[in-house]
Formats: structure tokens, sequence, C-alpha cells
């Protein structure tokens, strides 16, 4: 009989201030739709959700060292420069660099996987595959609703102990099974060389 999986963290950072947009992610939906399909997964007690919010640029390395993650979602804002919207101090919108946020994962050993659930974050995704052996990123502006629905399904097949380029492949098949005209916004990033078998994070110990 296998051994249980190790366990995986995953960080889940949302940022959604105010003044970036008068419109209002519903972040805590999809924080509460992805734990969802976590606990609904074969291996739900071996994928553990830590949810951090109001993400500051200073609380990146914080929260990088206090949980160790294997998967860090950003959820929130992107711009067309490449730039993921955190906040300040006063809680109004930072832009931050993709080369500022890339750099981040050369100091982390622990990661696997970067998810950016923004708009226009492809460039960051691919970027992140110097240090990550994935990275997901969106190709446009992308809805709350199919971000919501992408995210969900990915993290439940993660749960059911499949590949990152299947729990990918489902994600993107669960936005078409709904009719949400979004399926090529998502794109996958692999390290160089990285091979399907190695990218399976959950799974029973031999």
């Amino acid at each position: 009989m296998s051994e249980l999986p190790e366990k995986i963290v995953v960080a889940f950072f949302a940022t959604d201030p105010a003044t970036h947009s008068e419109r209002r992610l519903l972040l805590d939906e999809e924080a509460r739709e992805i734990q969802q399909k976590i606990r609904l997964s074969d291996h739900r007690d071996a994928v553990k959700l830590e949810s951090r919010w109001a993400l500051r640029p200073g609380d990146i390395l914080q929260y990088m060292n206090e949980l160790a993650p294997t998967i860090v979602h950003f959820s929130g804002h992107g711009t067309a420069e490449d730039e993921l919207v955190l906040q300040d101090r006063n809680g109004d919108a930072d832009y931050v660099s993709f080369e500022r946020i890339v750099g981040t994962f050369e100091l982390f050993d622990s990661v696997r996987l970067v998810f950016f659930n923004t708009c226009h974050s492809y460039i960051q995704a691919a970027a992140c595959t110097q240090y990550v052996d994935a990275a997901i990123g969106m190709n446009q502006a992308i809805g709350d609703t199919a971000a919501r629905i992408f995210a969900a399904q990915f993290y439940s097949a993660i749960g059911f102990g499949k590949s990152i380029p299947n729990a990918f492949k489902q994600a993107k098949q669960a936005l078409m099974l709904e009719g949400i005209p979004e399926a090529s916004t998502p794109e996958l990033h692999l390290r160089m060389g990285a091979e399907e078998v190695d990218l399976v994070l959950v799974k029973p110990r031999s």
C-alpha cells in the first residue's frame, strides 16, 4: 500500500487596490472555490491553501519564507505594461515590474509552479521558468468568472494527482464546457527540459 502523499503548500496572494479599478474583483470567491475543489479531491489532505490578502511588495519575501510554498498563486490585476498590481502602505495601487517579481523566485527552491491569475501576465510566466518548473499566465485580459473556473479546476486536478500539464488542459476544458470563450487566454510555460512525469506535485511516496 502506498504511503500518503507529501504535503504541498499553495500560497494564494490576493490584491485588489481600490485605486486601480472601479470594478472590484471577487478574489474571496476565487479562494473559496479553489478550497472547495481541493476538499473534493482524492488527496485533499496533501494540498494546503494559505491565503494572504492586500499583498504589498514588501510582504512577498516574508510570506515566502514563512510558507515555503510549492505553488505561488497571484490573484488580482495585471497591466498591459507587464506589471503586477500590488498595494502600497496607503492601500493604493503599486505597479510592480515583472523583472522585480520574477527575480524573487531565484531565491526559493521550494517553488515548482507560479500561477499568475492576472491579466496580461504571460511574459512574467515565461520569465519565471528560468527558476521554476512551470508557470501559468494570461495572454490578455481575463474575466472574473473565467479566472475562477479555470483556477478551481486546475487545483482540483492537482489534488487528484494529475500533472501540471494535465491539470492545465482540464482547466481549459472546464471553460469550454461552461461555454466561456476565454479558453485560449491562459498559457502554460515549462522550464526547458521539464518532463511531464516530473510535474506531478501530489503523488504517493514510493
